[in-house]
């Protein structure tokens, strides 16, 4: 009977995660092919197991879940598992507090008790079920496989709510529908053959609503902030390549996102929140959640975390080792347990990367094989890391900017109501972000997009600039252009993605990936990504290599934790970083929207994540050794960054109006509220002077140690360090500006510019500077420069006449002068004479 090998793998994936079930009457359900269950409550210790996320579920329910089984068509139709109304709400894990820990540890021993429970019963039925003789082993082994590679997964009405301080994150995702597809990616019933070796599946997403509120001290939402994203919908494509039919887990997996239009608001209020989210992902990144208490520290954490390197989510703790075995001992590499220090949010992805695609280990169990011959094999050749391709794709994205204000009904007894204004708008085409990753040696991130610009919408702080009745262009309300027209570019930012009807995966053939780091600089230079996208474009690459220049190194190569090993391996993380052809221009309009969102951002009360930890430093632990020395000299592993900025021009008008008072003191922390509104009407001022500065090219360029407290507290002990040593312990950056020129221009009523008047001819310039890292450590060694810097200017040329002069010193006294600014403050005989020369 197939009943007899099915009902067991579907029963024990229900009762792992829901509670109170009763495996008989779930069982006779699914034998009637069609299963109902109301009111579910799920198991939230076996979710945090599981998941391992970095947030403990406050409560997680179920309103009905059904499952149908089609018995007489299992092989050519799919089981479908729909979930109506599900909802779950977090919280951030609080690792401080000794009785959450101990609460935790209790909880993942029951769910542990728990999941050994829920996997024994379904195996007693299997064995208690009889042995069908006209079914054989191969056969069964094929079908499960068929079945749980074309269930569908439907769920209505997804509800996630995160909660923190007075921050209230909601997600409701009205329709999520996971299917598997055909080569087309149209819905079909299909399965891994010899022949094609590839599996594809498809989430489509309706209505996704996201909403960012504040609550009270009592945790009572008073005002209903306008949703950050309202009913957007996107779709997802999965696509797994296998290396043969016996393989439990995919050597590619690919999972691409794409979003046709996707429209987020944030309002003054919520832009604080906005930004703790940001924070918060961040700090998770770094793993410093729950360092400290108040007064006390945690010594077996470090801090010095790099950013987008942390694949291990223990960088300091772990890496540390493999570039100085000897230095610092006591550590094993590996050796601590996840659940005893915090783990990084990549190291948690990368997790979680195994368990979205491969099966259980009970369904071999099922299955009849024998534990001791093949799965063992398939066992073992899953050490090898999968090749994981993340990509996300947006056509166009839209962020407004919203200032709110309070309004109270004509009634007294009525509720106030929040009302909100626009006052910014960024428009940003063809956005492409991918992640690429074979298991902790290589990572590598791009993002780019081809073009986006920035809008003033409306007025802000009372000035009504942009109003409708002000009949101002287009062109005057744009602040801000980079980049190309999406539709002169192309879809160049969907190059090679499962979205790209040329890449290799849409035309049968086998994807190829560039996994080391010297072929990897070769393909994607600065100017391929330009190609790509054109606005900006951005490389992370970390990669983890044999020192013999043998390639990536294998995880396997670190597995053993032996000391004479680890100093084989070399780390490497560089990003690269190109902007592409900018127009900024800084008006009224635009500076003071700009320093708004600032003061907004600054208004909270909110304490950091992590504080810094202090500098203590052990003598007896910095003491080395000539041979430990010696190793220190070979390589020495930093993080290298490097910004291009290509063709600029920003233009500095005359201020219009000068409400800065009002923004400043809020940014330097002076004051509390920048809650102000202006009175006096808008008066545009034609012509407008500005300064026009282009720029050819600037390019940044800066190193800093990838682990510079653990080298600093080295080198510093060291009697007689070497020049090279103590050149890494300095953070070393070089600027360099090409054909930087400026002069005097000014915008007419019809929007255009008159030729440019030069104050400054074209120049170059460049600026070396560097900063010795944790300068206490330092204090004995009164020799060592704390910093120097070397600038270099071949040549400066500034030409100006009187008027020229003049207008230079009413363009800064507008800005410095704090008030409005009439057009009788422009003399038109000045300008008139400045721009003399000017048919």
């Amino acid at each position: 009977m197939l009943e007899s090998y099915v009902t067991p793998i579907l029963m024990s994936y229900v009762n792992r995660y829901i509670k109170n079930l009763k495996p008989s009457d779930l069982q006779l359900s699914l034998w009637g092919g069609d299963v109902v269950l109301s009111k579910l409550e799920l198991k939230l210790d076996v979710l945090e197991q599981e998941l391992k996320l970095p947030f403990t579920f406050l409560s997680g329910h179920i309103h009905e879940l059904r499952i149908h089984v089609p018995w007489t068509k299992l092989g050519s139709e799919p089981v479908v598992i729909t979930i109506n109304t599900m909802e779950c709400i977090l919280k951030l894990k609080d690792g401080i507090q000794d009785d959450h820990e101990s609460c935790g540890s209790n909880s993942t021993n029951h769910s542990t008790t728990e999941n050994t429970k829920s996997s024994v019963k379904p195996r007693r039925i299997q064995q208690a079920a009889p042995t069908d003789p006209d079914l054989p082993p191969g056969y069964v082994q094929s079908l499960i496989r068929r079945v749980v590679n074309n269930v569908n997964i439907v769920i209505n009405n997804l509800i996630l709510k995160y909660v923190e301080d007075d921050i209230v994150l909601s997600v409701n995702i009205t329709s999520a529908d996971c299917y598997t597809v055909g080569e087309l990616w149209d819905r079909a019933f299909m399965d891994i053959s010899a022949t094609d070796l590839v599996l594809r599946k498809v989430i489509n997403f309706s209505d996704c609503t996201v909403c960012l509120d504040k609550r009270n001290a009592s945790g009572k939402i008073e005002f209903y902030q306008d949703p950050l994203l309202y009913k957007c919908s996107f779709r997802t494509r999965l696509h797994f390549t296998y290396d043969n039919l016996n393989s439990k887990m995919p050597s590619v997996i690919k999972i691409h996102t794409l979003v046709e239009s996707l429209k987020l608001s944030i309002t003054d209020q919520q832009l604080p929140m906005f930004i703790r989210i940001m924070q918060l992902g961040i700090a998770l990144y770094y793993g410093e959640i729950g360092n400290f208490k108040d007064g006390e520290t945690d010594d077996s954490i470090c801090h010095n975390k790099d950013m987008l390197g942390n694949i291990t989510g223990t960088e300091d703790e772990t890496r540390i080792d493999m570039q100085y075995p000897a230095q610092y001992k006591g550590q094993e590499l590996y050796s601590q347990q996840e659940d005893e220090q915090p783990q990084g949010w990549v190291s948690w992805a990368w997790s979680f990367v195994p368990a979205i695609v491969s099966y259980d280990d009970g369904e071999e169990d099922y299955l009849g094989n024998d534990p001791t011959s093949t799965t063992h094999q398939q066992k073992t050749q899953t050490l090898k890391d999968p090749i994981v391709s993340i990509g996300f794709y947006c056509t166009k994205a839209t962020v407004t900017f919203k200032l709110t204000e309070m309004q109270a009904e004509s009634s007294y007894y009525s509720p106030q109501k929040v009302k909100s204004k626009e006052v910014l708008c960024w428009e940003q085409e063809g956005t492409t972000v991918e992640a690429l990753m074979m298991g902790e040696p290589f990572f590598d991130c791009q993002i780019g997009f081809v073009g986006c610009r920035a809008m003033c919408l409306k007025g802000i702080m009372g000035v009504k600039d942009f109003e409708e009745n002000m009949n101002r262009t287009e062109t005057e309300a744009c602040f801000f252009i980079c980049g190309e027209n999406l539709s002169l570019k192309g879809l160049t930012y969907l190059t090679n993605s499962l979205f790209d009807y040329r890449s290799p995966e849409n035309n049968g053939t086998r994807a190829e990936f560039i996994l080391d780091a010297v072929n990897h600089k070769e393909t994607y230079t600065e100017i391929a990504g330009m190609q790509r996208f054109g606005a900006f474009y951005m490389d992370y690459l970390y990669t983890m290599e044999n020192a013999n220049g043998k390639g990536s190194a294998n995880q396997q190569d670190f597995s053993s934790g032996k000391s004479e090993d680890l100093g084989t391996v070399q780390e490497k993380s560089t990003k690269s970083l190109v902007i592409g052809p900018l127009d900024f221009r800084l008006d009224s309009s635009a500076v003071h929207r700009i320093l708004k969102m600032i003061a907004c951002a600054l208004e909270h009360e909110y304490e950091p994540y992590s504080r810094l930890k202090p500098d203590i430093k052990d003598e007896n632990e910095t003491m080395r050794n000539p041979e430990e020395v010696a190793s220190l000299e070979e390589y020495i592993p930093t993080r290298h960054t490097s910004v291009t900025l290509l063709k600029c021009t920003c233009t500095i008008f005359m201020a219009e109006f000068n409400l800065l008072d009002h923004l400043l003191p809020v940014i330097m922390g002076e004051k509390n509220s920048s809650n102000f509104m202006n009175t006096t009407n808008f008066q545009s001022v034609r012509p407008l002077p500005s300064i026009q500065i282009l720029v050819d090219k600037i390019n940044l360029e800066h190193s800093v140690p990838m682990y510079a407290e653990q080298l600093v507290h080295v080198v510093s002990s060291l009697t007689q360090p070497s020049d090279n040593l103590l050149h890494y312990c300095y953070a070393h950056c070089y600027l360099k500006i090409f054909g930087f020129q400026a002069g005097l221009t000014s915008l007419d009523c019809r929007g255009s510019y008159c030729l440019p008047v030069p104050i400054i001819p074209s120049f170059s310039t460049a600026l070396y500077g560097k900063l010795l890292k944790l300068p206490t450590c330092w204090t004995k060694r009164s020799q060592i420069a704390i910093t120097e810097g070397i600038f270099e200017l071949p040549n400066l040329t500034i030409q100006a006449t009187r008027a020229q002069t003049l207008l230079l010193q009413a363009i800064y006294q507008s800005w410095s002068h704090i008030g409005n600014i009439s057009s009788s403050a422009v003399n038109e005989a000045l300008m008139n004479e400045v721009f003399q020369t000017i048919v």
